[in-house]
């Protein structure tokens, strides 16, 4: 598994994943978003293995099995899946209807379509324990619905009625382990287990909820695929999910189906040599480099008088059967908090980083969300950066003007 970072292996043929342009120490950073592109090395050594090849005759159809509920899943994806998490450990498939969408964004859309009610007088309330993912109320309110409506943190909700839950776990943006909050006798809930992948926190047991949606991006990284699925319990919650994407998107593109079933199933073989010498697992490799940088930033932040990490209990993970340190896992986001009144997102800014403020999952602005998925020469830029910022912070920089955003009391 070793120097697959440094492999100059690259198929000529291929496609690159995004413009990438070389950093100067005048560049602006983007750590807003959670592009998975660091695992491109891992993919790119396993060459043809994930090679595919479509006809221009083949998949001409809309439809892919008219037998099952979710008419447009392509068989092998289905089993692909079935066999990823049965390798991981990470989720019940027995007895789930299969239900694929554009990405798990399309399919919590679908989710709330299901639960809620037309005949309903009033909309349903949406909530989601804070910090809670932005996208969530972003896409609650964009289409102004009368079927839900975005209430926001679950933590302050008290309303009398029927609601919906969206407990994320691992959480975006804290990497926080998460159940339901609200408990009340009419909620439903959607779990968002897009994170709860062995590189990215310990896999402690089979999750078995009603509703539950998983990602293709963040499982592999192939976020440019927009491939995700949700395993449903119900029937007739799969039947009007499968509705809502047959009148949204009528169905779901069959090349990036059949990919993503080609690539999860190089993954689950991946897992059985999972530990031994002869390992090519994608889950070990990228645990490592979440681990390494997460330890770098750990390394930077322990040097500020006033900036901090969230910190979590060990726990044993039975996929690799092992345990973790006390630290946000290897989450994909750093969660940086300001014991001061900081504003860190304007901060960064100042210092040319784009973060995600706070106020937007929920939380105060002394609180930025940091993408760890950033290619390797920014990431580096960031900490460099981030360690002038300290300096300037714990007054260690004689002469610095302060920063407009620096309230230190």
């Amino acid at each position: 598994m070793g120097g697959l970072e440094n492999d100059a292996t690259y198929n000529q043929n291929s496609v690159p994943s995004t413009n990438k342009t070389s950093l100067s120490p005048d560049s602006i950073i983007n750590l807003d978003q959670g592009d998975p592109t660091l695992f491109e090395p891992y993919w790119r050594k396993m060459g043809d293995k994930c090679t595919l090849v479509i006809g221009g005759c083949d998949l001409m159809s809309y439809f892919s099995d008219i037998g099952n509920i979710c008419w447009f899943l392509q068989p092998q994806l289905g089993d692909a899946i079935k066999g990823l998490h049965r390798a991981v450990g990470n989720a019940v498939t027995d007895g789930r209807h299969f239900v694929v969408g554009t990405g798990s964004t399309q399919l919590f859309m679908a989710a709330i379509y299901a639960l809620s009610s037309p005949s309903a007088s009033h909309p349903v309330s949406l909530v989601a324990a804070a910090p809670y993912y932005s996208g969530y109320k972003d896409q609650a309110e964009f289409l102004r619905s009368g079927l839900y409506k975005w209430e926001g943190d679950a933590r302050t909700f008290d309303k009398d009625g029927p609601y919906i839950e969206v407990v994320t776990s691992p959480n975006n943006p804290d990497g926080a382990i998460r159940e339901a909050v609200v408990n009340l006798g009419e909620g439903k809930l959607v779990y968002d287990l897009a994170y709860y992948w062995p590189q990215y926190t310990p896999i402690t047991h089979p999750l078995d909820h009603d509703i539950m949606l998983f990602t293709f991006s963040k499982c592999t990284g192939h976020a440019g695929s927009r491939i995700g699925w949700a395993l449903v319990k119900d029937r007739e919650l799969a039947r009007k999910m499968t509705e809502y994407m047959q009148i949204s998107s009528i169905g779901v593109s069959k090349e990036s189906q059949l990919r993503a079933a080609k690539i999860l199933g190089v993954l689950s073989e991946g897992c059985q040599n999972l530990g031994t010498a002869a390992s090519e697992n994608f889950f070990e490799y990228s645990h490592r480099i979440m681990r390494e940088r997460w330890e770098s930033l750990q390394n930077v932040v322990k040097n500020s008088k006033i900036f901090s990490l969230p910190k979590f209990p060990q726990d044993f993970c039975n996929f690799t059967g092992k345990y973790t340190d006390s630290n946000p896992g290897d989450a994909p986001f750093a969660w940086l908090h300001s014991k001061e009144d900081i504003d860190w997102e304007s901060l960064l800014r100042e210092h040319k980083i784009i973060g995600r403020s706070g106020e937007k999952f929920g939380a105060d602005q002394k609180y930025v969300r940091i993408s760890m998925f950033s290619p390797p020469e920014a990431f580096t830029l960031f900490l460099e950066r981030l360690s002038a910022i300290i300096d300037i912070t714990n007054g260690n920089v004689a002469g610095g003007e302060e920063s407009s955003v620096i309230k230190c009391s």
